[in-house]
């Protein structure tokens, strides 16, 4: 499915005081290929505005980003990067599916916005966004659903980051979110956890989404964390 295809839907994306609305398919589940599950588990979450990522753009709405980079991962139709751009950074979308990237770029321009989007695998990054780091900010939502998601991004993170890059995560209290965040936590990133309401539509994650941060390694950091 791409943006020309008449089923497409508009979602008014909750963001502070911006108005974010944006084209998507009508439904993940009516996407859903046989053939991409069998090649690498591919299941299309990018057609939906998750709660976690409404949670995101909310926390991005009341930043100022001018000036700083901001990519997005596992960025679906990119919502996240739309609201850094709006705050002035220099935002790129990334997802390892195209047709999530091109609904990104259609939005974008859409929106008047200078963003980016890129095809992009955790496991396999390229070197448009290795060359590019340090990035000033990372961000996600919802990307800690598999555990195998948490071992890739533990490697591909640190890639990403300088010394005073913030790591951003929206996680609706996922399963596979604990082993991620202890990993770097024992690693010795600095991590601090807000509880946020989910503003609109509730799923059956709940109403709190966990925002996770991490600051790049600290010393003396050890023990466990409550995630």
């Amino acid at each position: 499915m791409n943006p020309d295809d008449p089923r497409c839907i508009w979602e008014d994306v909750p963001a502070g005081d911006l108005s974010l609305r944006v084209l998507r398919p009508p439904s993940a589940e009516d996407l859903i290929d046989e053939d991409e599950f069998a090649d690498d588990e591919r299941l299309p979450y990018w057609a939906e505005v998750w709660p976690s990522g409404r949670v995101l753009c909310g926390l991005l709405a009341q930043m100022d980003l001018s000036g700083r980079t901001v990519i997005e991962l596992g960025a679906g139709i990119g919502t996240g990067a739309m609201v850094a751009a709006m705050r002035g950074a220099t935002a790129l979308s990334t997802d390892w599916y195209p047709q999530a990237v091109e609904f990104s770029r259609w939005n974008a321009e859409n929106l008047g916005l200078d963003m980016q989007a890129e095809v992009v695998d955790w496991r396999e990054p390229p070197a448009l966004i290795t060359d590019r780091a340090p990035w000033d900010l990372v961000i996600g939502a919802d990307i800690l659903y598999e555990a195998r998601n948490g071992t890739a991004l533990g490697v591909l993170i640190p890639r990403l980051c300088g010394p005073h890059t913030e790591v951003i995560i929206a996680d609706p209290r996922r399963p596979d979110a604990k082993p991620f965040v202890q990993a770097m936590h024992d690693a010795g990133w600095a991590y601090v956890r807000d509880d946020l309401p989910v503003p609109g539509r509730i799923d059956e994650q709940g109403p709190i989404v966990h925002v996770h941060r991490f600051r790049p390694p600290a010393k003396n950091i050890n023990g466990p964390v409550i995630v």
